[in-house]
């Protein structure tokens, strides 16, 4: 079981930028590197949206369509932590961001499980706040 604690929510204004970051706590009984990683955000009255998601190895990073092109995940395996570097922020992306740990990335999870993928995700964290104000 991971332990995930997110960090680096806050306000911004629309256009502005934000870097959340996800570290695993020393309770946790693997690094994160072992795992698929990925964030999830949840606005009020909405689904959980799968924001982005990158492979235990790297090899593979998601994107959803609605922030590819401004939303980076990356990995720092130093520092047992995964950040996700949001950009050219826009009212819609406000939301709860959510760290979670997977087998595997969003796209594998869909092909498996269909429209229960979501609920094959291992762990998750508290999560933090975005709010962007136009």
């Amino acid at each position: 079981q991971v332990q995930l604690v997110e960090s680096g929510g806050g306000l911004v204004q629309a256009g502005g930028s934000l870097r959340l970051s996800c570290a695993a706590s020393e309770a946790s009984e693997l690094p994160l590197d072992h795992y698929a990683v990925g964030w999830f955000r949840q606005a009020p009255g909405k689904e959980r949206e799968g924001v982005a998601c990158v492979t235990s190895n790297d090899d593979r990073i998601e994107y959803a369509d609605s922030v590819k092109g401004r939303f980076t995940i990356s990995r720092d395996t130093a520092k047992n932590t995964v950040d996700l570097q949001m950009d050219s922020l826009k009212p819609e992306d406000t939301a709860r961001y959510y760290c979670v740990t997977a087998i595997a990335c969003f796209g594998t999870l869909r092909e498996r499980y269909g429209s229960g993928w979501r609920d094959a995700v291992d762990d998750w964290g508290k999560g933090t706040l975005v709010n962007v104000q136009s």
